[in-house]
């Protein structure tokens, strides 16, 4: 554009700069003051970096107290907020023991969804997986211990409200398992939700004594190599199969 076009150009007016001072909201159809815009951006942020606070909060009460002697109060106090904020966030004590565990499987896999097409083979991603997972806990003990240990208080909760997500995390270790059988660089006489349900089982139980445990700095990533080793020599194809 040129220096002249932009002089040219007659200079709005009052009613002008109020309508540019409103930009539309294309869905909507309706002008929204930008100051309007900017405090409910800030709104959602404090209102997110409250609700992990008092996740946070959860998971220190949890793992000192048990789930179920745990009062919602306890909670709130951990996190610095009134009783009643929580129930702004969650329905109830047993809605935000399912928060923590969604959370943290969502953070999961959001990370496998990153992670996993920088590796071209099965045994390179099978080996990533189980390094995230442990990474993730490495440190963090008192999660460790509420994902392995506090869970299991409420069996019924889990059944009910949990189911989903745990599927979605073996279904993509069993996708995984899958495409290294097609491809031959697994054994295809085993099912890939198997293998998916072993290696949970192998991370989820280590996990669990190392939290119940001494907990040491490194001890979950010192044993994923080895851990890994173990699955990928049980997958490895043998004689006989393809």
């Amino acid at each position: 554009m040129s220096e002249w076009s932009l002089r040219s150009r007659p200079r709005p007016g009052a009613a002008d700069r109020a309508t540019r001072s409103k930009p539309k909201d294309a869905s909507a159809g309706v002008t929204v003051p930008r100051n309007t815009r900017r405090r409910s951006t800030k709104s959602a942020k404090r209102a997110g970096d409250k609700r992990e606070r008092i996740l946070l909060a959860a998971v220190r009460v949890f793992a000192k107290k048990g789930f179920h002697a745990t009062r919602v109060s306890e909670i709130a106090a951990a996190a610095g907020v009134a009783d009643g904020t929580i129930y702004l966030y969650f329905k109830s004590k047993d809605e935000l023991l399912v928060a923590l565990f969604e959370d943290r499987v969502d953070r999961l896999l959001g990370f496998l969804e990153a992670e996993l097409p920088l590796r071209e083979s099965a045994q390179e991603k099978l080996r990533r997986i189980i390094e995230l997972q442990l990474q993730l806990l490495e440190g963090e003990r008192d999660l460790a211990e509420v994902i392995t240990v506090i869970l299991r208080q409420s069996t019924k909760l889990m059944k009910e409200h949990a189911v989903a997500k745990f599927g979605a995390y073996l279904d993509a270790i069993a996708s995984v398992v899958a495409g290294g059988q097609a491809a031959g660089e697994l054994r295809d006489d085993i099912s890939p939700h198997l293998a998916a349900r072993a290696l949970f089982g192998a991370l989820d139980g280590i996990t669990m004594t190392w939290a119940l445990g001494k907990a040491d700095r490194g001890g979950l990533l010192r044993v994923s190599g080895q851990l890994a080793e173990m699955v990928l020599q049980g997958l490895a194809p043998r004689g006989g199969h393809s």
